[in-house]
C-alpha cells in the first residue's frame, strides 16, 4: 500500500522541462520509476499468494486479518511522516469517513474473494475494476473515453466470462463476494481521485487518514461477523510459530 501510494506520488509530481546537461539525471529517473513498477509487481504477486496460503492452511480469520493490515499501514505511514517522505496536510475527518468506509470494504471483499476463489479466479476478475470505474465515471462524473479505451473493455470482459464459465472450482459465493469487491473498489479508486483533486494532495497524505479510520471501522465490526476469544478467532487459537512468521512476513510485504 504504501509503495502504491509512493508511486501515485511520483505521478502527480509536475514534470520539470529537461535541458540538455540533464540527460544522465533523466535516465536515472526512469529507471527509478521501472524499479519502483517492478518492485510494486512483485510485492503484489507476493502478498496474494502468501494470503492465499494464510486462508487455506491457517484458516485466519478475514477481517482480522484486514484489520491488522490497516494497523501496519498506519505504523508505516507514522515511520514515513517521521522520515519524513511526505508533509501531513490538514484535512476534515467528516470527509475522510466515507472513503475510509469503502477502503474497508474493498479490502475486506478482495480479501473474502481471495479467500473463496482460486488465485487465478480472483486476479482474473479483479480486472473488471477498469471497466467498471469507466462506467462509474460515464455515469457520474460525465468524463467521456475514447473508442480505443473503451474497445479494450472488450477482451477484459470477454476474458472474464471464460474464465468463469470453465473454471472447474466455479464458487457462487466467490464470485459473489468478487463482484461486489469490484464495485466497491471501483467506487473508491474514482474517489481517491476526487479527493486528491479536491484537496491538492498526493496518495500519500489521503492514506495518512484513511488507514487509521479503517482499522478502527473494521475492529467494530468483528465481534459480529467473527470469533475473537472463541476458537478460531485471534486470541481463542493457539497460533502455530509457523502461522505467525508467515502472517508477519505477508504484513511486511502488504505495504507496498
Amino acid at each position: 500500500m504504501l509503495l502504491r501510494s509512493f508511486i501515485g506520488k511520483l505521478r502527480t509530481q509536475t514534470p520539470v522541462r529537461m535541458t540538455e546537461s540533464q540527460p544522465k539525471k533523466a535516465d536515472l529517473s526512469r529507471l527509478f520509476v521501472a524499479a519502483i513498477l517492478a518492485l510494486n509487481v512483485a510485492l503484489s504477486i507476493s502478498i496474494v499468494l502468501l494470503n492465499k496460503a494464510v486462508y487455506t492452511y491457517f484458516f485466519f480469520p478475514n477481517m482480522t486479518l484486514t484489520m491488522i493490515h490497516f494497523i501496519f499501514t498506519t505504523l508505516g505511514m507514522l515511520a514515513c511522516r517521521f522520515l519524513g517522505v511526505f508533509a501531513v496536510k490538514s484535512m476534515p475527518l467528516s470527509k475522510m469517513i466515507p472513503i475510509s468506509l469503502t477502503f474497508c470494504g474493498f479490502v475486506v471483499l478482495t480479501n473474502l474473494s481471495l479467500e473463496t476463489n482460486t488465485v487465478g479466479t480472483y486476479q482474473i476478475i479483479k480486472a473488471l475494476t477498469t471497466p467498471c470505474i469507466i462506467v462509474l465515471q460515464t455515469l457520474f462524473y460525465s468524463k467521456s473515453f475514447s473508442t480505443k479505451v473503451k474497445l479494450t473493455v472488450i477482451p477484459i470482459i470477454l476474458g472474464v466470462f471464460l474464465n468463469s464459465y470453465f473454471d472447474v472450482k466455479f464458487n457462487f459465493v466467490g464470485i459473489m463476494f468478487a463482484t461486489a469487491g469490484v464495485l466497491v473498489t471501483s467506487l473508491y479508486q474514482v474517489w481517491v481521485s476526487e479527493k486528491q483533486s479536491e484537496f491538492q494532495c498526493n496518495a500519500m497524505q489521503l492514506l495518512y487518514y484513511q488507514a487509521p479510520l479503517s482499522a478502527v471501522g473494521v475492529a467494530t465490526i468483528i465481534p459480529f461477523f467473527e470469533p475473537v476469544l472463541s476458537k478460531g478467532g485471534i486470541f481463542g487459537t493457539a497460533w502455530s510459530a509457523k502461522a505467525l512468521v508467515k502472517r508477519l512476513f505477508s504484513e511486511s510485504v502488504v505495504h507496498h
